[in-house]
């Protein structure tokens, strides 16, 4: 079972620089490409961007790199694409992993242990599609959220609900969301399906397994660079090496 991690991130964001800022010594991909270098079950490590500085920092942790072309490389590019690119890419260079482990690289919540932990599940049953890291979260339930309508005027945004929802999180069915941390895709599955699986999402297939997690940060603005920190600190303190910053 051939098993690649692949690093993924572009240089333009709203954040300038976002994936190479400074995170208590690291810049913010070390986070999750340590991890899958500390897989066990990861054995191949690839960095698709568009900008040097992020291929450079991802090649300074063992990552080969792929430059993504320019137009894959925009604010309304899809993910998709890139990891297509990526995969022929790869293939230039060895065989097609069955198993392709999708890192963002503007997300530190992630370990070594998820990541082996969610390999193992896909290998012990390769008729899954994807095993993808979700959190619980009630508070954004689609039952509670609402639409504007064509009079300027709030709806229900989930239609065709009958009967009484409560207005309390705890009693409503639970709502998970998939944490943009990392993805685990059957390889084989995903380029035959090719694209027909669930939305918006539609490469991780139809048989989607998911493990479940406390909370997914992604650095979008400065202050989850904070927060970032604060759960490395609670989370990963054997990963910081610079410990002036503690």
């Amino acid at each position: 079972m051939k098993v690649t991690a692949l690093l993924t991130g572009r240089g333009n964001n709203t954040l300038k620089d976002k994936n190479i800022l400074e995170v208590l010594g690291h810049p913010v991909l070390y986070y999750p490409a340590y991890a899958a270098r500390a897989a066990l079950t990861v054995t191949e490590y690839y960095c698709s961007s568009d900008d040097e500085g992020i291929l450079c920092a991802a090649e300074a942790e063992g990552y080969k790199r792929i430059l993504r072309p320019a137009q894959l490389a925009t604010p309304t590019a899809q993910h998709i694409d890139a990891i297509l690119h990526a995969l022929t890419e790869i293939a230039k260079d060895t065989e097609i992993p069955d198993i392709l482990v999708v890192l963002l690289a503007n997300n530190v919540t992630v370990t070594s242990e998820w990541i082996d932990t969610c390999v193992r599940m896909m290998s012990e049953d390769m008729t899954i599609s994807a095993v993808v890291p979700v959190y619980e979260d009630n508070d954004h339930h689609p039952l509670r959220g609402k639409r504007v309508d064509e009079n300027n005027r709030l709806q229900m945004y989930e239609c065709g609900v009958h009967g009484k929802i409560s207005t309390n999180r705890q009693d409503l069915p639970k709502c998970y969301f998939l944490a943009h941390n990392f993805w685990v895709l059957n390889t084989k599955l995903m380029l035959a399906e090719n694209g027909n699986g669930q939305q918006p999402w539609s490469f991780m297939g139809n048989n989607i397994a998911y493990y479940e997690i406390e909370e997914s940060i992604d650095i979008h603005k400065e202050a989850d660079l904070l927060i970032a920190r604060n759960w490395l600190l609670r989370n990963r303190p054997g990963m910081l090496l610079d410990q002036q910053d503690l």
